[in-house]
């Protein structure tokens, strides 16, 4: 079990904004579940929000009204007999704060009073929807995750990225109807925040290795590339000639297991010999010294790989990292991987 303060630091590196003073009290709480951790960042993150303003959006309504307002809707007047009442039904844009981020929040806000979480925690959530009251509430079973962002929304981001975790995370309780956040978030959602982690974590504390999630163009000897899939790294890190492809890996079983034997998981060390051969490929012609690795969160299993290959004049390394330590020690193990490969130190 990674303990949940460990949680903090990785969504405080996957989401910069939560290294702002205003979330540095957050950081020195201890959480009982990953819900009260989320609801904290909720709520100090909207309430930073609130003093930026909500933001508003043009939304289309549709009402009687006394006073003639946009396009008039005669028929529908007629029908509804609203001339009797001396209205007409009129459509008009309003400038309004039940936009689809706002309801989002308010959906995950609600969501979080009826979980495992300390009544302190919700009477902090009540305090803040007291400024959502304009807000609709919506089926967090229909929200549509795929929001583009733009200069005047892009402070939400991390708002709504930590609501997906805590929508995506919640399970129905026994027949009272009450909700609680899963003892840990479930492996599709740990595995993204696990690679963003890791990439913004060389990001900020190695500034001499560029760290990106590139794509690789595949090296084809005639140029076909139909229905070829996108060679999309996890983690690139390069230094001059040096390029290390990381793949992060966050599984349940870090190795598959066949009649008592245990080996690396064949797909993945496929696609990673597939993103060096074609990036050593690129590079042809130049000095260039191309490796990659298989990281994997460290389960509590008792064999996990920790080994290093050469293949084919490339180095494939396959290695765990403890999230389940203290962080200085997590800290450690990545730069112990930035040593190895771009310095000189041996891991």
């Amino acid at each position: 079990m990674i303990p949940i303060q460990n949680v903090y630091y990785m969504l405080a590196y996957a989401f910069q904004v939560l290294n702002e003073q205003g979330y540095k009290d957050v950081a020195t709480e201890q959480f009982g579940n990953v819900a009260e951790l989320c609801a904290a960042i909720l709520v100090k993150g909207t309430a930073v929000q609130l003093k930026r303003g909500l933001n508003r959006e043009y939304i289309e309504q549709s009402d009687s009204l006394s006073t003639p307002r946009g396009k008039l809707e005669i028929s529908e007047s007629l029908k509804t007999r609203s001339v009797q009442r001396k209205q007409l039904v009129c459509t008009y844009d309003d400038f309004s704060v039940n936009c689809y981020m706002n309801r989002i929040i308010k959906t995950t806000m609600t969501l979080l009073q009826r979980a495992d979480i300390s009544n302190n925690r919700k009477k902090d959530l009540r305090k803040i929807l007291v400024f959502f009251r304009d807000v609709e509430p919506m089926d967090a079973h229909t929200i549509n995750w795929n929001i583009e962002y733009n200069r005047s929304n892009q402070t939400y981001r991390m708002l709504i990225s930590i609501c997906y975790l805590v929508v995506k995370g919640l399970l129905q309780t026994q027949s009272d109807g009450t909700t609680r956040l899963m003892d840990f978030l479930d492996e599709q959602r740990m595995c993204r925040l696990y690679e963003k982690f890791i990439l913004e974590y060389f990001r900020k504390e190695h500034p001499e290795i560029s760290a990106n999630a590139a794509q690789i163009p595949w090296q084809l000897d005639d140029g076909f590339s139909d229905m070829l899939p996108i060679l999309q790294t996890d983690i690139m890190l390069t230094q001059k000639e040096k390029v290390l492809i990381i793949d992060a890996k966050y599984y349940t079983h870090t190795t598959q297991e066949r009649f008592d034997v245990h080996t690396v998981h064949s797909g993945n060390l496929y696609q990673i010999f597939t993103y060096v051969k074609n990036k050593e490929a690129e590079l042809a012609g130049k000095p260039h010294e191309v490796s990659g690795m298989l990281l994997y969160a460290k389960t509590d299993e008792a064999i996990v790989p920790n080994h290093e290959y050469r293949m084919s004049g490339n180095t494939i390394a396959v290695k765990t990292l403890d999230l389940a330590c203290d962080f200085t020690k997590i800290r450690q193990q990545l730069d112990a991987i930035a040593d190895r490969f771009f310095g000189n130190q041996a891991v």
